[in-house]
């Protein structure tokens, strides 16, 4: 089950990635629509109309495009590539927000990724590992809970022979018993 679990969970995350970067198409061929004779401008054309304005370039829908503080240009992220370095140093790259550049940006999401792939391992570990050895501890109690149930019912039916062993006693001595020889007998008056 766990097993499956963990395999399940793998195989989602690996549809994710591969759907992020376009290994695998999310468009179905059939859905896709046909060209018009009117050109649109590209993706490019249009990040390149932001040049001079980190703002306005970062502002373009679908996060296509970064900033480079050093020449001031606005350009079409290179998909192809991980990091812009051909294009611009990290340092003065910006992607997603103007005050953060491309550098700390890459520091800080391993960091938070770190944060999270550990604390994921942690939850598995608490869950998975643990739980074992909280088993093993409530049987043990329990184990332990039964033997001392069993010790008390043996001294609770010794304490009732021993009570029951010291009231005969009682009533033979005062001749209470049934079938004692000595014991009182209604006088009947025989006429």
């Amino acid at each position: 089950m766990k097993n499956l679990l963990f395999s399940t969970v793998v195989l989602v995350v690996l549809v994710c990635f591969c759907s992020e970067f376009g290994f695998v198409s999310s468009v179905n061929a059939t859905t896709k629509t046909p060209t018009t004779a009117t050109a649109a401008p590209t993706v490019a054309d249009t990040c390149g109309a932001h040049n001079g304005s980190c703002d306005k370039c970062l502002a373009f829908p679908g996060a296509k495009c970064y900033y480079c503080n050093t020449n001031k240009v606005c350009a079409l992220y290179p998909a192809k590539e991980i990091l812009p370095t051909k294009y611009c140093a990290l340092s003065e790259a910006r992607w997603g927000v103007c005050f953060l550049n491309f550098e700390a940006l890459i520091i800080s999401m391993g960091v938070i990724a770190g944060i999270l792939l550990i604390g994921f391992a942690l939850c598995i570990y608490c869950c998975c590992c643990r739980s074992r050895s909280n088993r093993a501890k409530l049987d043990k109690e329990e184990r332990n809970y039964a033997k001392k149930k069993a010790e008390r019912q043996v001294k609770r039916g010794q304490k009732k022979a021993d009570r029951k062993a010291k009231n005969d006693e009682i009533r033979r001595k005062y001749g209470l018993m049934p079938d004692d020889e000595g014991s009182y007998r209604k006088f009947e008056e025989t006429a």
